[in-house]
């Protein structure tokens, strides 16, 4: 289930508060920047977690998301 898609700064940063909380994380960055730099624009990365760690994590994501 995605929980965020935005700067990379802002994903890890979530990522390392939830997986505080015995969460497992996967974050996806389809970003080619570095083989094509001047074709392809930086697109957002993107956090998952299981559907099941849903309930664990959403007052953590709420809480990240208030502080933005």
């Amino acid at each position: 289930m995605k929980l965020f898609s935005g700067d990379e700064i802002l994903a890890l940063a979530l990522q390392q508060k939830i997986e505080a909380i015995g969460v497992n994380t996967v974050i996806r960055n389809n970003n080619q920047a570095n083989v094509l730099p001047s074709i392809q624009p930086q697109k957002a990365v993107e956090l998952f977690i299981q559907e099941t760690d849903f309930a664990k994590a959403n007052p953590i994501v709420e809480a990240f998301r208030l502080s933005l």
